[in-house]
């Protein structure tokens, strides 16, 4: 029987990168398919991510990591902002600006509305503690029922039965479809122009046809959502702003 003498020690699960006066703690992992050591900064969640190749040597990862403490800094800073679901806030919902308003502690419906000034409101019902659960509630209800009606919609464009579809709050992807074509996106669509929702709709139904991104796969999604380009470069410059919300 063999014994290897040098057995790699198990990497720490994180480690610390010091850049000016600030340090950051990094997630470390290994896969076996990478090529070469990366770092990742979650724009969504903020959470920096070390991965190495299986055969790489860890004290080298490290330097590599240490030697990139501007950049980790720089990529976070251009994170967005934090809006938590309080009264007052203003948050987009279907790509509209809404003030959120705490307008009685008795129980009653959260509702998209206006004010007497004609003003876009959420207006929230309940107790102040409940305020931001509340307004969460209401945009994951909003989401889901204007996917399940944009799903109807292309499924039956394509001559295929409508799918059951699952809403969670993903950080990076905003929709997918299984191999057993089960639908799922992100709540947080709901808060964008209902273009955006639409096509990734039409993106995910069109995944039922073609599970890839052939030729054929982007001409069904063009059938589905002519504005396709439109909504792609929409998510590009504005998408990681929407995870800044609650």
């Amino acid at each position: 029987m063999r014994l290897s003498l040098f057995k790699r020690q198990p990497d720490p699960d994180r480690i610390e990168v010091p850049h000016a006066g600030t340090v950051y703690p990094v997630a470390v992992k290994r896969r076996a398919s990478a090529r070469r050591m990366t770092l990742r900064v979650s724009q969504a969640t903020g959470e920096i991510t070390l991965t190495l190749p299986e055969r790489a040597d860890f004290a080298t990862g490290r330097l590599f990591a240490e030697r990139h403490g501007g950049w980790i800094a720089a990529r976070l800073a251009k994170r967005p902002l934090s809006v938590p679901f309080e009264p007052g806030q203003i948050i987009p919902y279907r790509g509209v600006p809404h003030r959120i308003v705490h307008w009685s502690k008795a129980r009653g419906v959260t509702r998209a509305t206006a004010d007497k000034d004609g003003v876009a409101i959420i207006a929230v019902a309940g107790e102040a503690v409940h305020v931001p659960r509340r307004v969460k509630d209401f945009l994951r209800r909003a989401a889901l029922e204007d996917l399940e009606r944009a799903v109807r919609t292309h499924t039956a464009t394509l001559g295929i039965p409508a799918r059951k579809i699952t809403i969670r709050d993903t950080t990076s992807r905003w929709g997918s479809c299984s191999s057993k074509g089960h639908l799922n996106f992100s709540w947080r669509l709901i808060l964008a122009p209902p273009l955006v929702l639409d096509y990734l709709a039409a993106h995910e139904v069109a995944h039922l046809k073609e599970m890839n991104h052939s030729h054929r796969f982007w001409a069904l999604t063009h059938k589905l959502c002519p504005r396709t380009e439109e909504a792609e470069i929409w998510l590009k410059r504005h998408g990681a702003g929407l995870h800044g919300f609650g």
